[in-house]
């Protein structure tokens, strides 16, 4: 009921700003909120892609995903382990304060604070030195070949302004904390916040002084928050907003049928997957006592096994995903089609191994989903209820917003048993994965800080260390298989799909899709 009255609040406020709109006011939608204005205060795209509107890299992606200059003009390697990045002059944060190494600096040591949920970013390096104004140096512990890849989504913060308001600290969003960075925004980029509304609208205009050449016509961005898909359709079809971020599959063929509007569809990188936690004794949300189902591989070979991904792919996403049994897809560097072997849904099979496993009966347990951040995501989880209730595994759906669902999963201590989650690689790397989703928990070295699940393999991180600084491509990408096998004959996790990315916008409103789901504003214009 609350995300109705939600809805309908933003349906009735696009109202009444939909006749103030200038042609060059561009108003969009999704169906969950950024939960911060802090850039890392979560390692999620959403959040990741808005604030990249406020905040720069030293490195940013253009329009065909490739790596180019940004804060940094350009950058050398003076030896196998050290980076060296030449900062752009005379570019100013929109305070009017100059960007130098020093706020590289302390973006840094924030990033990698307590508190940061991008530590993981800054992983290989050993040391950052400030050379002088305009000159610093990153040397990693080994020599790492995906370093510019890695740094693409890390953006760089004034330390003034983080010192005065008294935020040189990232909050932790799974506690609810916050402090000035997480409602107001202060960077280089070519938009600013002009206003903030958390669950309803965020404002944002150019920034006059950005230093690059302005591809948009864009005078003001509006945000808007519309939680139920009806309403934002309808929102987009009666020309209230301009786009939607996320497009409902039932919705995608009536849209593509309606005059005056756009489809843009791709691929994504993403793949949803469900976790199950596998490091407890015991579990936290289940019915059995005294030890935990999800640590015998018979019980997840069991569960691999019913998960009906054809029906999930035809009836719950449209089509609209591609089925898959990796933890990575294709546009991902080490993918390898041949290695993607999808298991047949086996009831019998599988009921055998769950009674080998000491549980012919089944056993009950909770699933933790987030019901606003992937496409179908509420769907996909109530599908997968009946379908392990096949073999007598009880599922209780705990279905709830982003803010709440991230805060259990992603708690210091993995509040969750069971729960659905999805992943991009930000370096369009498998390795990105390995580390991030895969690999053990060792917070010393932000390994596994997503590994939600806590699944460990000793010679998966064996592996997994070595593609980090494998600079053979072939010797790496059999490591790369090496470790997907592993993975996959562990079940450490149940890979579903990688979805693909739907957007509706005017035919009036150009913009630029991305594989990974991001939507940079710099290429987006209003026009006939």
């Amino acid at each position: 009921m609350r995300r109705l009255l939600l809805a309908g609040a933003a349906a009735l406020a696009l109202c009444g700003t939909a006749g103030m709109a200038s042609a060059q006011t561009f108003r969009w939608a999704n169906d969950g909120d950024v939960n911060s204005m802090d850039p890392y205060a979560r390692n999620e795209t959403f959040l990741l892609t808005f604030t990249a509107n406020i905040y720069e890299p030293l490195v940013r992606r253009n329009r065909e995903l490739k790596v180019e200059p940004a804060l940094a003009e350009s950058w050398q390697q003076t030896s196998p382990t050290v980076w060296r990045f030449n900062l752009r002059r005379n570019v100013r944060f929109s305070d009017g304060t100059p960007f130098t190494a020093d706020d590289v600096v302390f973006s840094a040591e924030r990033v990698r604070a307590q508190g940061s949920n991008l530590t993981a970013v800054l992983a290989s390096v050993k040391e950052i030195r400030k050379i002088d104004d305009f000159t610093v140096e990153f040397e990693t512990s080994q020599p790492n070949p995906i370093f510019l890849e890695e740094i693409t989504t890390w953006t760089m913060m004034s330390r003034r302004w983080a010192e005065a308001n008294n935020a040189t600290r990232s909050m932790d969003l799974t506690s609810g904390q916050e402090n000035f960075a997480t409602r107001n925004a202060m960077g280089t980029g070519p938009f600013v916040l002009v206003s903030r509304e958390p669950d309803r609208r965020t404002v944002l205009r150019p920034n006059p002084n950005w230093w690059d050449r302005a591809e948009h016509n864009l005078q003001e961005v509006q945000f808007n928050v519309i939680a139920n898909d009806g309403t934002r359709v309808a929102a987009l079809l009666s020309g209230e907003i301009d786009m939607i971020y996320t497009v409902p599959p039932q919705d995608t063929d009536r849209l593509s049928r309606a005059p005056n509007i756009r489809i843009h569809q791709q691929a994504e990188l993403r793949t949803i997957f469900l976790g199950m936690d596998q490091a407890r004794d015991e579990l936290l949300k289940s019915d059995v006592r005294g030890r935990n189902p999800f640590r015998d591989v018979r019980v997840r070979r069991a569960m691999n096994m019913v998960i009906d991904r054809e029906a999930i792919r035809t009836r719950i996403m449209r089509n609209q995903s591609r089925s898959t049994n990796l933890m990575i897809g294709p546009g991902v560097n080490g993918f390898v089609e041949a290695e993607d072997r999808i298991p047949r849904p086996d009831i019998e099979a599988a009921r055998r191994l769950l009674a080998e496993a000491g549980y012919p009966n089944g056993f009950g347990v909770t699933m933790d989903c987030p019901n606003d951040r992937y496409v179908n995501d509420e769907a996909i989880c109530t599908a997968i209820v009946p379908m392990l209730a096949r073999i007598g595994i009880r599922v209780q759906l705990n279905a709830q917003t982003r803010a709440r669902y991230f805060a259990e999963i992603l708690a210091p201590r993995y509040n969750t048993s069971f729960y659905l989650l999805g992943w991009t690689p930000a370096t369009y790397d498998a390795h990105n994965t390995l580390y991030n989703i895969m690999a053990s928990r060792d917070p010393s070295r932000q390994r596994g800080v997503f590994n939600s699940g806590g699944w460990s393999n000793a010679e998966f991180d064996r592996l997994t260390d070595a593609i980090a600084v494998e600079t053979t491509p072939a010797r790496r990408q059999e490591m790369i298989n090496q470790a997907m096998r592993i993975h996959a004959d562990e079940v450490g996790h149940i890979p579903l799909h990688q979805q693909t990315v739907v957007w509706a916008a005017r035919n009036t409103i150009t913009l630029q899709q991305m594989a990974d789901n991001y939507f940079p504003l710099r290429f987006v214009r209003v026009g006939q």
